[in-house]
């Protein structure tokens, strides 16, 4: 039957009005990144402290030049799935090196973070199955767990007394289970208490899935949010991103060699998506050995942070993200629309991406933030939160 687009239309402004009476409405801003923490929109230079490029190696001219030879040697795009011609060699070059990053025996690269993880998760349970995810786990873990069918459970943030509870009463009704959870939350900066799902996971036959989105790059001596544990914390399967702190684009998964080998066969969303862009895999192999080289450059996004929490009167963040809480969604408008015209890009971060009243500027430090730029931020801060109070 053909749809109306009269009513399609009327549909889409009635579901805009409510976002719009509740200050939830968002737009597209056209923002041009020049290197270092240099950012444009409307016309106005801003440094942005909302960017996850959190090493700045997204404009490392290594990098492009890196890229620019993949383009010229491979061409612009993979012009097939990797099971067909799409599986030129930089692919295998990048999974050795990521495998041998994470410590694990292989490793394959998908077309992003969200790919990886729609593609994973189903590839391994189903109704017969349960999984346990992390309250604010990224949206792409949950996805994953909908589409795999499993019954899904979601536990308190962090809460191991939450989770074992959940196994407790639910493990022996499933044939397999998952834990899914980040290893830094994308949104609070706080760290998964890894050893502590490690240790269950192991007591209730479960797996241990970690999201390391955040983590990769700027944790672990680079190596990611489960290295930040002394012992380093492995779990089952460590997926993540090559668009952060790696400053290129793509996700992984990393694992056994029998892991990889079932999800080349059935990962829908590796399967049937077209290889990864030959530039994009180049830049992560050169991002990938600029992090060996030099750790100096992997240190200063956390210290960075420090510095502003310390001059902010805020707790010791343990990731280069820092949430400043204040509620309202119309409130936390109000005060990055301030900080923009004080030269500074920090977006507003509201429902549902975070939870109901606790609208945030969620704040994002990278290597090339210098220190007047941060301290300055930190004085508007500490300025809004004596104004507007923050949670």
């Amino acid at each position: 039957m053909k749809i109306n687009q009269n009513s399609l239309d009327i549909f889409c402004a009635e579901k805009i009005n409510k976002l719009e009476e509740a200050s939830g409405f968002r737009t597209l801003k056209t923002t041009h990144r020049a290197s270092g923490a240099q950012s444009q929109q409307a016309g106005k230079s801003l440094i942005s402290f909302s960017c996850n490029d959190y090493l700045g190696l997204s404009h490392h001219p290594v990098i492009l030049e890196k890229a620019h030879e993949a383009a010229k040697l491979y061409g612009a795009g993979a012009a097939a799935s990797r099971l067909i011609t799409g599986n030129y060699p930089l692919l295998e070059s990048l999974e050795k090196k990521l495998a041998k990053l994470k410590n694990t025996q292989a490793c394959l690269v998908f077309g992003s973070g969200f790919l990886a993880n729609i593609g994973l998760i189903p590839a391994l349970v189903g109704a017969d199955d349960v999984i346990l995810v992390d309250e604010l786990a990224h949206a792409c873990l949950n996805s994953g767990a909908r589409l795999s069918g499993a019954k899904t459970i979601r536990f308190k943030h962090n809460d191991c007394e939450d989770l074992e509870n959940h196994l407790k009463m639910q493990r022996s009704s499933f044939s397999k289970c998952l834990i899914l959870t980040d290893t830094v939350f994308s949104m609070d900066g706080d760290l998964a208490p890894l050893p502590s799902f490690r240790d269950i996971a192991n007591r209730y036959d479960s797996w241990l899935i970690t999201d390391d989105a955040h983590g990769i790059g700027v944790l672990g001596a680079g190596r990611g949010g489960g290295f930040a544990f002394n012992p380093p914390v492995e779990a089952d399967v460590q997926m993540g991103t090559l668009s952060k702190a790696l400053g290129s684009y793509g996700g992984y998964v990393c694992g056994s060699q029998k892991l990889i080998d079932l999800l080349v066969n059935r990962a829908r969303s590796f399967v049937y998506s077209t290889g990864l862009p030959p530039m994009s895999t180049a830049a992560a192999l050169a991002a990938l050995e600029i992090i060996e080289q030099d750790p100096t450059l992997v240190d200063k996004p956390l210290a960075h942070a420090r510095r502003f929490c310390e001059r902010v009167g805020l707790s010791i963040p343990q990731s280069p993200i820092v949430p400043v809480i204040f509620g309202g969604n119309e409130t936390v408008m109000k005060i990055s629309e301030k900080l923009a015209q004080e030269g500074f890009l920090v977006s507003a971060i509201r429902p549902p991406t975070v939870p109901e009243n606790t609208a945030r500027l969620r704040i994002a430090f990278n290597a090339a933030h210098e220190a007047e730029h941060i301290d300055r931020l930190a004085d508007l801060v500490r300025d809004a939160r004596k104004e507007y109070g923050s949670i």
